[in-house]
């Protein structure tokens, strides 16, 4: 493809080999561990190359653009994810994983990308009034996805009406979604800027993104799959795996860019793309996968489990107090990093 020099001809190659290796090791019955294993592998390297495409897009619209762009297709993973398990029932699992996917980047990739940027680079400065809008969207998403849960929990009238309710914030929350969005492709002054020209044509980028962002969403698919095995051996609930392991597995992409961009000293970036992924989740994704339920036998609703809810409102509560003054130093990383530790924890057990 042009624009492409020839390491990242060789990474795309090495790309495409491990994915079909995956896909052969999957669909071949092999051991769960070497299917495991293979899909990890190949998850990682597919992150590298939609790190290496949102790079090149951040030269054209900029850090805060080019952050919903990634965190867009990096969300593939979970949609697909929590399509199929909605389809065969397996709604406590799609809660967790909805709900773990805004904690895995709230707290632990975000808290990662801050002790990666801070330990190589010192404190680091970002844009805070972007990153204050997403705060205050993620609050406000994570406020009214908790509001059926507390209405069950009390014993509110409209306890009786869970899916209704659950539809009416679905959509409440969609619409703030298009309304805001234009407003993270505008340019903010003193916003973080790309200074290296892109290299490669915006078709070579936009292909490179697309193929490798589906890619990665079939390739968790696999290794959730070859997870299974695990989850029983070690007992643990099917709340901990989708909260960890499916989470963790679905936002791979955003786990490897959102760092790499800290260490590169890219605060505005890796800001953008982690917190975009957390607000897309929460504002998005969650409400049109209430909506999309519906075409199953088994409905979704917003009525999730106490301590998820709980765990929601402290990462967006804890994340908008480290992210408002538009300052990032790698102790701050290590505090989220232990909430999430502790949350995580907490549903060895189940939820």
């Amino acid at each position: 493809m042009a624009g492409l020099n020839r390491r990242e001809l060789i990474e795309l190659g090495v790309a495409a080999l491990l994915v079909a290796v995956a896909g052969a090791a999957h669909f071949a019955g092999l051991t769960a561990l070497a299917t495991f294993a293979l899909a990890a592998a190949a998850i990682a390297v597919l992150a590298r190359l939609v790190g290496m495409g949102t790079e090149q897009l951040g030269s054209r619209v900029g850090s805060g653009g080019a952050g919903v762009v990634q965190s867009a297709l990096g969300n593939l993973p979970e949609l697909f994810i929590a399509l199929f398990a909605l389809h065969d029932g397996l709604t406590e699992v799609v809660q967790a994983a909805l709900v773990g996917s805004v904690l895995a980047n709230s707290l632990l990739v975000l808290g990662l990308a801050f002790i990666a940027g801070g330990l190589r680079n010192g404190m680091q400065h970002f844009q805070s009034g972007r990153a204050r809008m997403i705060a205050t969207l993620t609050a406000l998403a994570a406020a009214t996805l908790s509001v059926p849960t507390l209405a069950h929990t009390f014993h509110a009238p409209a306890a009786r009406h869970a899916q209704a309710l659950s539809l009416i914030c679905a959509g409440v929350l969609l619409v703030v979604f298009f309304l805001t969005l234009r407003g993270f492709f505008e340019a903010i002054p003193g916003e973080e800027a790309v200074h290296a020209q892109p290299r490669w044509p915006l078709s070579t980028t936009v292909v490179v993104l697309g193929t490798a962002a589906t890619a990665a969403a079939f390739v968790s698919d696999w290794f959730v799959t070859a997870l299974t095995p695990a989850i029983h051996t070690l007992h643990m609930s099917q709340a901990f795996a989708g909260l960890v392991i499916v989470a963790i597995a679905g936002n791979a992409v955003e786990n490897v860019v959102g760092v790499q961009l800290a260490w590169r000293n890219k605060p505005d970036f890796a800001v953008s793309v982690i917190m975009n992924s957390s607000l897309q989740i929460a504002l998005a994704l969650t409400p049109l996968l209430v909506f999309a339920s519906l075409l199953f036998a088994t409905h979704l609703t917003l009525v999730f489990p106490m301590l998820l809810v709980i765990s929601l409102l402290f990462a967006a509560g804890l994340g908008a107090l480290v992210v408002y003054d538009g300052e990032s130093t790698w102790p701050e990383g290590a505090i989220l990093v232990g909430l999430y530790v502790v949350i995580a924890a907490s549903f060895w057990w189940g939820a």
